[in-house]
């Protein structure tokens, strides 16, 4: 598509139609499922927002994230550093400033895990992942990531939006608005939470913010009801209709009379797709088709592995019915803490064996997965964590404690299929594990990477708000090719 088609359609999405009052509008919101016309014309649309360039040739159909919240330790898990070995018990030599948690610094610590290089791509990968450190030749292992804070909240809306702030859209929001739905019976993004709860930053972190509501991810739950008051408590009957009925009716007249904004068209499929997916979810969701192998592979019937597992097969199986973004949180608060699940200050070697153990085989089940069934040609599969782990510990100035704290100077990611080299790893940091020193990739550039995937520049999908063309990179941001096949 070229530049000026672009710009137009976030011209068109933005045109001012007759003013609508506050009681139209919600009259519109209260509409029940959006039974007009005009909605049923708005279901047949594939996308809202197209911003694809003819020069960039489309990898990604569909994208599925693993996002780790509480930090993830990069220096026990993805980045090799035999220095530290070396330097085990000794302090940190530096003139350089230290952006310090708690104030405090211990001693340098070895890693917990031992490392060894893995497959025929000989990555370097730590014992703490078992299972996919046996798919080394399919990852692509990003080591010089940056944050711009260690900070838990503002870190993992970076993360997720690019902004340290909540109020932006997320990636999965971006994605959506700009490849539109491919199965309209199902929303383009879907959110799988852990079990023990949602990550500190709540809904902000999957919302829509001003794109159109139809563009927010959707959460989905375990049970017998993924999707929480998606059915009405009871059915009210021939009454009920006819109500619905005379009010679309009403609802009609406005449209024909004062006409309809962008929030209150996105407001009318939002409602549509409600309707729609009081049968697709309860379908999807079923793993009664799925064989006790697939179910075995993925650890559903095990303790330590159930909750991801379950996640990790629901997500593929969203996938293959055409939702674009599914996002799956792996840890959540911990009861009593302010802490996040993979918050290892206390103990790294405790912490991280269990939270692990809770991902390994569940995550690596998926890949296999998606790879048989020749999914991943056009599946981005991303890890994330909102940052990385200092190589020193949270302690007195003379000992060596056993947890770590938070590094936003350098930390790992990795991403595997559609459009990816695999069996690579990019940038690297210092000797300690401290901070990236080869190809720093901020999340500017990680995001204008999966967009780039998707086959969209970054710099071109846009949505006018407040006076500003907004974007998913703000005004940063370039694509990492080196990690491109």
């Amino acid at each position: 598509m070229s530049k000026s088609s672009v710009s137009q359609t976030d011209r068109m999405s933005e045109r001012a139609h007759p003013a609508t009052d506050r009681r139209d509008f919600f009259n519109w919101g209260i509409s029940g499922l959006g039974a007009t016309a005009l909605a049923m014309m708005l279901s047949s649309e594939r996308s809202v927002a197209p911003a694809a360039e003819a020069s960039i040739q489309p990898k990604a159909k569909r994208a599925i994230h693993i996002c780790l919240v509480g930090g993830l330790s990069h220096v026990d898990s993805f980045d090799y550093k035999p220095a530290l070995a070396k330097l085990h018990g000794k302090s940190l030599q530096t003139d350089e400033p230290i952006d310090l948690f708690f104030g405090k610094m211990g001693l340098l610590r070895k890693h917990d895990w031992a490392f060894k290089p893995r497959g025929e791509s000989g990555l370097v990968i730590s014992d703490m992942f078992p299972h996919l450190a046996e798919l080394a030749d399919d990852l692509t292992i990003l080591r010089s990531m940056q944050s711009k804070s260690a900070n838990h909240t503002p870190a993992l809306f970076l993360v997720n939006s690019g902004f340290e702030f909540n109020g932006f859209p997320s990636m999965g929001s971006w994605i959506s608005y700009g490849m539109g739905l491919e199965n309209e019976t199902l929303p383009a993004y879907v959110v799988l939470n852990d079990e023990r709860g949602a990550p500190n930053t709540g809904a902000s972190t999957w919302s829509s913010s001003f794109l159109p509501s139809n563009h927010q991810g959707v959460v989905l739950r375990g049970g017998d009801q993924p999707v929480r008051d998606l059915f009405p408590a009871q059915d009210l009957g021939v009454a009920d209709m006819a109500t619905r009925e005379f009010v679309n009716a009403i609802h009609q007249h406005h449209v024909d009379h004062h006409g309809a904004d962008a929030a209150l068209l996105a407001r009318v499929k939002s409602y549509e797709l409600a309707a729609k997916m009081q049968t697709s979810i309860p379908e999807v969701s079923r793993f009664a088709d799925e064989s006790a192998a697939t179910q075995r592979d993925y650890g559903i019937h095990e303790e330590a592995t159930a909750d991801m597992g379950r996640r990790c097969l629901l997500g593929r199986r969203l996938l293959e019915q055409g939702v674009r973004f599914v996002q799956l949180f792996s840890g959540g608060p911990i009861a009593g803490s302010p802490r996040a699940s993979w918050d290892a200050h206390e103990n790294v070697k405790e912490n991280h064996t269990i939270e692990a153990g809770r991902i390994d085989k569940p995550v690596a089940a998926l890949l296999r997965d998606l790879k048989q069934r020749g999914m991943l040609d056009d599946t981005l599969v991303l890890f994330t964590t909102e940052f990385g782990r200092t190589p020193f510990a949270q302690s007195a100035a003379d000992q060596v404690g056993p947890g770590r704290d938070h590094n936003r100077y350098g930390f790992s990611c990795w991403m595997a299929g559609a459009g990816v080299k695999p069996g690579i790893a990019v940038g690297s940091t210092d000797e300690l594990g401290w901070k990236a020193v080869e190809r720093p990739v901020p999340w500017h550039d990680f995001h204008a990477t999966v967009l780039h995937l998707f086959g969209i520049d970054h710099e071109k999908l846009t949505f006018y708000h407040n006076g500003i063309q907004r974007r998913l990179t703000n005004v940063h941001g370039d694509v990492v090719r080196e990690v491109l096949a």
